[in-house]
Parts: C-alpha cells; sequence; structure tokens
C-alpha cells in the first residue's frame, strides 16, 4: 500500500497551516496555542500586567512625559478564521483579555487596542504577510495611526504619495520553516523622509559591518533625527520588539520608520524593559511601550538597562558563549534563521 503523504510534514511542527497558504505561529518558546486555551495567561500575571502598566504610567508622568503601551496582535488573533483546522479560542487572546482586565486602571488610559483596529480593517488589504508573523506595510500604517491618534498628534497626510512603490520576492519567519522554504510577493516600505539616524550602538553597528545588521534584535539602540519642516517638533523613545526595528527598508515592521518620519527626534531601544536611566538622561514627550502578544506570557523585569542588555548580546553573537540572564527582557528571534519566540 502506498503511504499517504502527511501534508504537514513540510514545516515546521511550530507552525500551522491554514486556508489558502496562511501560515501560522503555533509554537515556539512561548508556546504560542496555549495561550489561546485553559488557562492560558493566568489572573496572577494579567494583575502583574495591570500593575506593571499602572507604574509606567504614573513614572512617565513624573519624568513630564506621556506613556503609550501597545501589544502587536497575533495572526492568530486578528485572523483566526484563516487558520481551519486549528481547535483554539479567539475570545481568549492574551491581547483581549489584557485589555479586559486593564479596565478603570491608570493603564487603560495608556493602552492602544490594535486588536480592536485590526479587526476593523481586517476585510481590506492584508494586514500580515501570509509568511510570517508581521505585518505588512498596511499593518503597520494603520498601528501608526492608531498610536498618532492615542498621542493626540495628527499623522502626515502626503506617506504614500513619498513612498517608493514596487514589491520584492519574501519569505517571513514562518515560510523559513517549510521545506522547501515558502516565498510571496512582499510590498517594500521605503518611502522618501527627512528622518536620519544619528547614533547607533556599537552591538548595531558591529554586525553591520559584518554584513550581519539583520541579526542585530535585543539590545540594538538607534536613534533617529528629522529636521523636516512638517516633523512633530517632540521627542519620542520606543522600547520595543521586531514590529518597530531600526531599519526602514523591509516588507515588515516599519514602525520605528514612520515614527521617526512623524517625529523630530525618535529613540529605539530594542527591548521590552524600561529603561528609567535613559529616560531620565533623555527627558522625553513620549515614552512607547511595544510588545509582541506572544510575549506577553512574561512579565518584562523593571528597570534593565540597555547598555547591559547590548553587552549580553554581543557576547552571544559574537562568541555564541554567554546566554542571556532570566530577567532580561523577551525578544523576536535570535537569527534570520531561527523560530519565532
Amino acid at each position: 500500500m502506498t503511504p499517504v503523504p502527511d501534508p504537514s510534514a513540510d514545516r515546521s511542527p511550530d507552525v500551522h497551516e491554514g486556508s489558502d497558504g496562511w501560515l501560522f505561529l503555533t509554537g515556539g518558546t512561548n508556546r504560542v496555542i496555549d495561550q489561546y486555551r485553559r488557562p492560558g495567561l493566568s489572573r496572577r500575571l494579567l494583575w502583574r500586567w495591570r500593575r506593571l502598566l499602572a507604574h509606567r504610567v504614573r513614572a512617565c508622568a513624573r519624568l513630564g512625559a506621556t506613556y503609550i503601551h501597545v501589544v502587536a496582535p497575533e495572526k492568530l488573533t486578528v485572523y483566526g478564521d484563516h487558520a481551519t483546522g486549528l481547535a483554539f479560542d479567539p475570545a481568549s487572546a492574551p491581547v483581549r483579555r489584557l485589555a479586559r482586565w486593564l479596565t478603570a486602571s491608570p493603564g487603560a488610559r495608556a493602552f492602544v487596542d490594535l486588536d480592536e483596529a485590526f479587526r476593523a480593517a481586517r476585510n481590506g488589504p492584508p494586514l500580515y504577510l501570509r509568511t510570517d508573523s508581521h505585518w505588512t506595510v498596511r499593518g503597520s500604517e494603520i498601528a501608526y495611526r492608531a498610536i498618532l491618534s492615542r498621542m493626540g498628534v495628527t499623522p502626515r497626510d502626503d506617506l504614500e504619495a513619498r513612498r517608493t512603490g514596487g514589491t520584492v520576492p519574501f519569505s517571513g519567519d514562518l515560510g523559513r520553516k517549510c521545506a522547501p522554504i515558502r516565498f510571496e510577493q512582499a510590498p517594500v516600505t521605503t518611502f522618501a523622509t527627512g528622518a536620519r539616524r544619528i547614533l547607533a550602538n556599537d552591538l548595531l553597528t558591529e554586525l553591520e559591518a559584518q554584513g550581519r545588521g539583520i541579526e542585530a534584535h535585543l539590545g540594538a539602540h538607534a536613534v533617529f533625527r528629522n529636521d523636516d519642516p512638517k516633523a512633530d517638533p517632540r521627542r519620542l523613545v520606543i522600547f520595543g520588539d521586531s514590529f518597530c526595528q531600526h531599519t526602514s527598508y523591509s516588507p515588515v515592521a516599519t514602525l520605528t520608520a514612520l515614527m521617526a518620519d512623524r517625529f523630530r527626534e525618535v529613540h529605539f531601544l530594542w527591548s521590552t524593559s524600561i529603561d528609567w536611566h535613559y529616560l531620565d538622561a533623555v527627558r522625553p514627550d513620549f515614552v512607547l511601550g511595544e510588545i509582541a502578544e506572544r510575549f506577553t506570557i512574561d512579565l518584562p523585569p523593571r528597570g534593565f538597562p540597555i547598555e547591559r542588555l547590548a553587552e549580553l548580546a554581543r557576547a552571544r553573537k559574537f562568541t555564541d558563549a554567554t546566554p542571556l540572564p532570566p530577567d532580561a527582557p523577551a525578544s523576536a528571534p535570535e537569527a534570520v534563521g531561527a523560530a519565532p519566540r
């Protein structure tokens, strides 16, 4: 008897293929699918998130800054109907449970509900790439507008006119976990802007000098300056992960580039922890904390210094011998071919 081929044999067990070639992250070190099933995020963890965000709001206010918090929804949360054959409860999505637990807390004022914004736009152009766990250009722009709205800042209306058109062959973090690798055509995100990078830490510059800039994740630090007269004169500091990034040319993760195009000065620190000493020195007008939904399973530590995080990341990247401490903030894949965490 000829064996029947297993359609799941051509991909990682961490990846589920739904309808029309849509790939979804279900496993990894964060056990993504388990977060949509009972017990999911514990009540104790949700209470700790509530207290942490209240602390961030108050601490930023003491520095004269407004704190904004966003959770980048998983593709499963927004496009769960495309994940055919997968048993899970979208109502148990961590971002939805967190939004409910923040009710009537100081953190609720800071929380931008991207899940709601994305669901309102999900019937239009795709918000996520099919082979990747990250947003398309459209998804990034919806997040950008929702965040600016909470800040009370008007987005620029000439972004599309300044964009460089076209698409590129692309295989995302999920497509690379298949055999053969899955590719798609993805729109480029480059656009004419007055924003220029004026500072990058050693971790980022050393990896770029070796042609490994794409590997600069946890601990990367960059500062952008925009002297365009249309730029908002205020200063923004972003603590985030792969949905923000430190580059403008990519089919995914353009949030930092969009913000650098809008504000006079943007600081990006690849960390889900807040470095309070850094904020005390910089004195920004706005602080944006961004975290992927799958990372909410771990509470970030309070006040992990970016310099220390970069040192640990450099040691790991260049010697492959120094593990990160257990209290280090969660981050994106360690290398271009790594499975999403």
